[in-house]
């Protein structure tokens, strides 16, 4: 891919910047910023460089219908007082604007098109509204990772018009998705939960060949715990499941990766209630399990120690319960104190897992974090994602 940073002429040409701006609102306030400060850099240096920037990005699902409450208006707010810029939000019917329209006021480098799912072309990647928002600029620039697994006008059809280019965002999670999964440092180990194992299947496939420690936390740990005999209690859990997690030790055991679930459990009668530490033979039928007990926290960190990269998707337990948050976060300490001491390579992604990490002020502290959600997971699958094929 050719990154941005490879066109040497940027002074006064117009660039088409998709952006993921899709944050949580709650009654027009953005709940996480997350998205958005981690663009900054990339319109930064197309600011130094003179460039002429035309935001396109999304707003939640509103199907090809204009919903006020899904504006990108907050954004742009948001984005004028971290940028210190006059951002103009363009409501016009974006099918009617004109190249000639944009940019006639001297004091403003950044215009913002209204969210592009207003219009069902997008996501339908018709070839004709692709060829016309290519139409208003001179550069294309994807810096839409988390996008890049939608075959969308905006993120796949649109390169076939202009010279596309990778922005700094999305070249920085490949370089890190690369480094987990190509060029790694062994050894290395993955930290995956999550409530479905069914979701997760294909990635922890393609991962044990290339890992040394697949750990298995979260509700996916109940149905392994399951499958191996020990009463779950009222425990969160998912049918059907054997066959798939026969699959993963038939398949560990030939490439020779250990598969490690907990030792022990904390549980609770409900998600408000006290915890208490059991031992897997010990959890009754009135019993949830909601995080990771000590013993399991102690193994799980001693592997850490032995590793020099690591992946971290899903939560050990409940986090969002105090009571329940103490495997996630004395996981989150070891992972923080390695890296620290530059000891370990270490990449952290899914929505659980960066709200932990936001939650405590640590996001800083690991070497990536992504907010890609569905890019990230399908590109760990082993799959191509049709953003990253257009751009190469």
């Amino acid at each position: 891919m050719r990154s941005i940073k490879d066109e040497l002429n940027l002074s006064e040409k117009k660039i088409l910047l998709r952006l993921d701006l899709n944050v949580p609102l709650d009654k027009g306030k953005i709940t996480d910023s997350t998205r958005i400060d981690k663009i900054i850099p990339t319109i930064s240096f197309l600011l130094k460089n003179k460039a002429k920037i035309i935001i396109l990005s999304h707003i939640g699902r509103p199907k090809g219908k204009i919903i006020d409450s899904l504006s990108l208006k907050p954004v742009c707010e948001d984005l004028k007082n971290k940028l210190n810029e006059n951002i103009k939000l363009i409501t016009k019917n974006l099918k009617e604007i004109d190249s000639a329209d944009l940019f006639n006021n001297q004091g403003v480098r950044i215009i913002m098109l209204e969210n592009l799912r207003f219009y069902d072309e997008e996501e339908k990647n018709d070839d004709e509204f692709a060829k016309h928002l290519a139409s208003l600029a001179d550069i294309y620039v994807n810096d839409a990772f988390s996008c890049s697994h939608r075959a969308h006008a905006s993120i796949f059809e649109i390169t076939k018009f202009l010279p596309s280019y990778a922005g700094l965002q999305l070249n920085l999670e490949i370089d890190a998705l690369t480094k987990i999964t190509s060029e790694i440092k062994k050894p290395i180990t993955c930290i995956i939960g999550g409530s479905k194992i069914s979701t997760k299947i294909n990635i922890i496939k393609n991962l044990i060949p290339k890992f040394d420690n697949i750990i298995i936390v979260g509700g996916m740990a109940n149905n392994v715990l399951k499958y191996k005999g020990y009463n779950i209690g009222k425990s969160i859990q998912e049918d059907n499941c054997d066959k798939i997690i026969e699959e993963i030790f038939l398949l560990s055991k030939k490439e020779n990766c250990k598969i490690v679930y907990p030792e022990d459990v904390t549980v609770g009668k409900n998600l408000n209630g006290s915890p208490e530490v059991k031992e897997l033979n010990d959890v009754s039928e009135d019993e949830l399990i909601l995080d990771i007990g000590p013993k399991s926290i102690k193994n799980i960190n001693n592997i850490i120690e032995e590793s020099n990269t690591i992946l971290w998707n899903g939560p050990a337990g409940y986090f969002e319960n105090p009571s329940f948050a103490k495997g996630s976060l004395e996981i989150m300490k070891k992972i923080i104190e390695k890296s620290i001491a530059n000891n370990i390579y270490s990449v952290a992604g899914g929505g659980d897992t960066v709200a932990l990490l936001n939650s405590v002020d640590a996001v800083n502290n690991f070497d990536f974090v992504s907010t890609a959600g569905g890019a990230f997971l399908e590109y760990l699958e082993g799959k191509e994602l049709p953003g990253i094929k257009a751009l190469n």
